[in-house]
Parts: structure tokens; C-alpha cells; sequence
């Protein structure tokens, strides 16, 4: 099975110029955990909900200041042509639960998100529930 059978489309996006409480509000709106940043087309960050707690809230960061500055810049991607597999043991040795999902290695455009959730949903065999208990066993 590859990524774009399970991934989510099209997923929503924040300027890279969001403020923390619109990424805030973004998420609040589309019932979700993670924003990708945009800037010209290409990610330059993506920001969780434990980002926002973490490098905002605790750090006593204002909510109108730049979500880029509690952004991950190091961002994991998957392609849509690779095998959820390949793409879940990956998962589970960068200890992440989703990745951004770009088109191909050189348009590398944002066309999807694959989250652990999305690939359980579509589980059709034991090796396949292997990885992703595997995936969770880092979360306490």
C-alpha cells in the first residue's frame, strides 16, 4: 500500500508569517495537532500542539508573536509513492506520529499528511499492526 492511498489531501496550511494564536486557531478549526508553515510554496516548518505548550505556553511566548519561532525547522517528509511500511519504521525511528507528504523527490510539493491514525485505519495485516504498536511504544 503506498502513502497516498491513506494520506489525508490537500491538508491546510499557515503562512510562515502566522502568528501563534492563528496556527492556534487553525488547528482549533480543522480539529488538529499539526500545521505545516508555508513560505513561497515550499514548508519551512511545521508546529505541533505540544510545540505550542512547550516553546510557547512554558516559555511564556506571546500568542501574537511568529509562529516560526516555536516551529520545527527540520522537517520530516514521506513521498506519495513510498510504501506506508517503509514510512511507519521511519516514523518510528524519528519518534514522530505524522509526516508531511510531498508529490515527488524533485517538485517536492506539499500534497498531503500521513499520521499513524490514518495508516491504522487502513491496518490489513499483523506485520502491519506490528509497526504501528512499534510506532507508539516511545509515547508514555
Amino acid at each position: 500500500m503506498q502513502v497516498r492511498e491513506v494520506m489525508t489531501k490537500r491538508p491546510d496550511y499557515c503562512s510562515a508569517d502566522a502568528s501563534i494564536r492563528e496556527v492556534a486557531e487553525r488547528m482549533r478549526k480543522d480539529n488538529s495537532g499539526f500545521e505545516p508553515l508555508v513560505e513561497n510554496d515550499r514548508i519551512v516548518g511545521t508546529v505541533t500542539d505540544r510545540d505550542l505548550t512547550i516553546r510557547a505556553l512554558a516559555e511564556g511566548k506571546s500568542p501574537d508573536e511568529k509562529a516560526s519561532s516555536v516551529a520545527t525547522t527540520n522537517v520530516l517528509y514521506a513521498f506519495e509513492d513510498q510504501d506506508v511500511k517503509d514510512v511507519l519504521r521511519n516514523m518510528r525511528e524519528q519518534q514522530v506520529q505524522r509526516l508531511v507528504v510531498l508529490n515527488n523527490q524533485s517538485d517536492k510539493s506539499l500534497v498531503g499528511v500521513v499520521t499513524i491514525g490514518d495508516i491504522a485505519d487502513r491496518c490489513d495485516d499483523d506485520e502491519m499492526a506490528r509497526e504501528i504498536a512499534n510506532c507508539s511504544k516511545h509515547y508514555h
